[in-house]
């Protein structure tokens, strides 16, 4: 039997496909040709604001679009991010995203030691970053902070281990061959719901 995977492509941008749909794409069809059920959240789309207190992000009103977007999260066995790196960290719109959805009562609870329940543990994770600068200097200069932060403070936080990554850097001077690899890989990663 297959995995229950949700892809959110994290790219705020509706008016073009890009990159990131493509890669999400990519991931979808091997997916598919493994045996797993695919489900898509493309964060553009949803309607939501952004929290501004601790009263909103505790016991606020969860937007219908969110709500929906808890129930993706709940079925999913496996999530696949995939975002765009914006002045060194993923889109506000995604942040703004994660906030909203991964509330507390839903993704993890409040316990009297200070460290949280994990509401979502038995699930696995994988990053794609796509980035203009080559991906070796993200890793080694720049330590893939966004990644980081990601993986730990957010997403393992909630209970997602493990939680993998794939940087896919250099995009405005790739030559077709590289990005032909990349979309391969995709496709591969998805079959195997890594």
């Amino acid at each position: 039997m297959g995995s229950r995977i949700l892809i959110l492509n994290g790219h705020p941008d509706t008016t073009r496909k890009g990159l990131c749909g493509a890669l999400a794409d990519a991931y979808a069809e091997g997916a598919a040709s493994g045996g797993h059920t695919v489900e898509r959240l493309d964060i553009g789309t949803l309607q939501f604001g952004l929290l501004r207190s601790q009263a909103d992000f505790e016991t606020g009103t969860v937007p219908p679009d969110i709500a929906a977007a808890q129930e993706a999260i709940r079925r999913a066995d496996h999530l696949l991010v995939v975002f765009p790196l914006w002045l060194g960290d993923m889109p506000a719109l995604l942040k703004g995203f994660f906030e909203q959805t991964l509330r507390p009562g839903f993704a993890f609870a409040y316990r009297p030691s200070g460290l949280p329940q994990k509401n979502l543990g038995g699930r696995s994770a994988r990053i794609v970053v796509t980035m203009g600068m080559p991906a070796f200097v993200y890793r080694w200069y720049f330590r893939a902070h966004a990644v980081k932060n990601l993986k730990r403070n957010i997403l393992g936080f909630v209970g997602y281990a493990p939680v993998r990554d794939t940087i896919v850097g250099g995009v405005a001077s790739a030559k077709p061959g590289a990005m032909a690899r990349h979309f391969e890989s995709m496709r591969v990663l998805g079959r195997a719901a890594a």
